[in-house]
């Protein structure tokens, strides 16, 4: 049994894998193909922090995958709360397939899998956002090809996607050019940054410069609501705007995971323009992730 709770927790080979069934699934889903491998699974999905993309995404997903889903939210879980997570692992675990969880600490979804009986997965922390990451790259091999060897420049905020692209670049191959305000650096150690798959940069102009993709986040992540207009300060000069995309390569894509704030983390004449794939990039978080739960309750497809 496999837990999917930070990005490393694959290797290489099985992101091959997972990346050309994503597309298989996904190529499958636009001719209405019906694809039904979960036929009589559950997945169960716990929220302690709200999400459009993660719910819909996911139960849109496992629905197509012919399986049904669960919701549970803050007030009808209360993971460590109500009771301990070891014991709501323990229960929940005795009843679904799957489990899918969006919190606060790494610790928690840790603890919760350290018990389960079933895969778990890393919907989003405050430390990784693996999924994300999945469907990001997966999304720049459908425009570009292999990421290997390429460049993805980070604007922003050192968070938990920041963490995530640091992890994925060293198993994958590629390369980060990290740019964030100081005091909000990237936790090198927490992420397992390894010396030649990134670079960090004071100026983010300069991070951009010869790019392949560059990518970006809210300034104010959740959970953080009270740093907001201290942030809003801090981070002016991080707005990814024409200026850093004509200093990346000329056929670089732009990604923002969402929601977005025009005129704030991202100039609109970018994210709307044609070098923003940000759509492809949502849509991918649901084929992606069905390649992933598919994987993870029955291993490699022929």
């Amino acid at each position: 049994m496999k837990h999917y709770l930070q990005f490393n927790d694959l290797s290489a080979d099985e992101y091959t894998y997972l990346f050309e069934r994503a597309a298989l699934i996904k190529k499958k889903f636009k001719a209405y193909e019906k694809h039904h491998p979960l036929v009589d699974r559950t997945l169960a999905m716990i929220f302690e922090k709200a999400s459009t993309r993660t719910r819909v995404s996911f139960e849109a997903g496992m629905y197509q995958l012919g399986g049904s889903v669960v919701h549970l939210t803050t007030g009808d879980s209360q993971l460590g709360r109500a009771e301990p997570i070891e014991d709501s692992a323990k229960v929940i675990s005795r009843m679904v397939d799957l489990v899918m969880i969006r919190t606060y600490e790494q610790t928690k979804i840790e603890s919760f899998a350290a018990h389960s009986r079933v895969p778990v997965i890393n919907g989003l922390t405050n430390e990784f956002h693996p999924c994300q990451i999945l469907a990001d790259i997966f999304t720049f091999i459908e425009h570009r090809g292999s990421i290997q060897g390429k460049t993805v420049a980070w604007v922003g905020d050192g968070n938990n996607m920041a963490n995530t692209w640091l992890q994925a670049a060293a198993l994958l191959g590629f390369k980060v050019h990290v740019s964030t305000p100081r005091g909000y650096e990237v936790d090198e150690k927490l992420a397992g940054a390894t010396a030649g798959s990134n670079q960090f940069f004071s100026d983010p102009l300069e991070a951009c410069k010869g790019a392949d993709l560059v990518t970006t986040d809210v300034w104010t992540s959740m959970g953080y609501e009270a740093e907001n207009e201290e942030r809003k300060k801090a981070f002016a000069d991080w707005c990814v705007d024409a200026e850093m995309m004509a200093a990346a390569k000329p056929d670089a894509l732009f990604m923002h995971c969402l929601p977005a704030h025009r005129g704030e983390e991202v100039e609109a004449d970018v994210i709307d323009g044609p070098q923003s794939v940000v759509w492809d990039e949502a849509e991918n978080r649901m084929h992606a992730q069905k390649a992933l739960m598919e994987y993870l309750l029955l291993g490699k497809v022929a």
